[in-house]
């Protein structure tokens, strides 16, 4: 017998959740109900509201953590995501929270804390993790017997420049005291985590956090967590960075990035004594475009190369369906509070090699 649709509260209607996750949501009718949406904009509460059918609307986060729900979706700008995930926990609810969990350790202790106290499920949302093309990756570096070496790189444009060529997603603007309260939560949960530094370590902190997140946790995952933050520098105001990650016998490297050019350049490359694999990542906000897995191998005389497309299926649908079974059947997501928090400890020493 299959599991009943969860009944699934949206908090936060910004462009993800107009362009990923609504979309997926109302298309899987076997496994979601849209139930109730929240947002600060009661344009947006009212619009989407209205396109999906959705019974509770609500710009009252207390309200709408009230409804009748199985699991809440965390879609808010970073600054909410420990008040948000913390509601969620204390009212009930299984919760997804995209990425970052939080933007400092002490709150995402506290979370951590209010997760175990209402025995819910927590899952962060590190969708380039449940691509199959990454999975395959990682089954393939974990067989072999030495790493030689490893790159990473996002360099891509603003989301925004290939959102408005690709979906028409509404837009109002926040209230000047939301924007206010916003800007006063990031300073201030930033300089827990980092103290009071310029600029434009705060910008790189925020990147860490937005963009490098991504390619971090998936790093950990593929090649497991590194001894230590070899070098970092950061520029542009900390919109560009390069970190060396030391894995003991070999290091990583990564480059991070955003731009206004029109294009999403984003891979992870892993190679051995006689393989190279690699995770070419394109857009998500262009839903269905292929992760695939590019794999180059030298065989004597001969070197061959293949590129395996696993599916069109986007990673965001995967990590989606998972968080049905995390919230439906108890399942212990990878992508959990403790495997997210991991990243925000490596951030602390990135930002000291920054310092460096």
């Amino acid at each position: 017998m299959s599991p009943a649709p969860l009944k699934v509260g949206v908090v936060g209607l910004g462009e993800v959740a107009q362009v990923v996750h609504l979309p997926i949501l109302s298309s899987r009718p076997d496994l979601f109900e849209i139930a109730a949406v929240c947002d600060v904009s009661p344009n947006l509460v009212s619009l989407l509201g209205e396109r999906y059918g959705v019974p509770g609307r609500y710009i009252d986060a207390d309200s709408f953590m009230a409804h009748d729900l199985d699991a809440v979706m965390v879609l808010t700008s970073d600054e909410y995501h420990t008040d948000l995930v913390i509601a969620a926990c204390r009212a009930g609810k299984h919760v997804f929270v995209e990425k970052p969990i939080c933007l400092n350790l002490r709150d995402g202790e506290a979370i951590l804390k209010e997760r175990n106290n209402a025995g819910v499920q927590v899952m962060v949302g590190y969708m380039r993790r449940y691509a199959p093309a990454f999975l395959q990756a990682v089954d393939e570096v974990r067989s072999w017997d030495a790493v030689n070496h490893a790159s990473l790189r996002d360099i891509i444009g603003q989301n925004r420049l290939l959102i408005d060529q690709s979906s028409v997603v509404a837009r109002f603007d926040v209230p000047a005291e939301v924007a206010a309260d916003r800007d006063r939560r990031a300073r201030e949960q930033v300089a827990e985590a980092i103290g009071d530094v310029p600029s434009d370590l705060v910008r790189a902190y925020r990147m860490l956090c937005g963009l490098a997140i991504h390619d971090i946790s998936a790093m950990r995952e593929i090649l497991g967590s590194p001894v230590s933050v070899r070098a970092a520098a950061q520029w542009s105001g900390g919109g560009f960075m390069s970190i060396l990650f030391d894995y003991g016998t070999y290091c990583a490297s990564l480059d991070v990035g955003v731009d206004l050019q029109k294009r999403f350049d984003c891979h992870i490359e892993v190679g051995s004594e006689l393989k190279t694999i690699k995770v070419q990542y394109d857009t998500p906000y262009i839903r269905h475009l292929p992760t695939t897995l590019h794999v180059a191998e030298t065989d004597a005389e001969a070197h061959s190369q293949m590129i395996v497309r696993p599916t069109f299926k986007d990673a965001y649908v995967f990590e989606l369906e998972t968080f049905h079974e995390v919230a439906s059947s108890g399942l212990q997501p990878k992508t959990d509070i403790e495997d997210s928090l991991r990243d925000l400890e490596l951030f602390q020493h990135v930002v000291a090699a920054f310092q460096r």
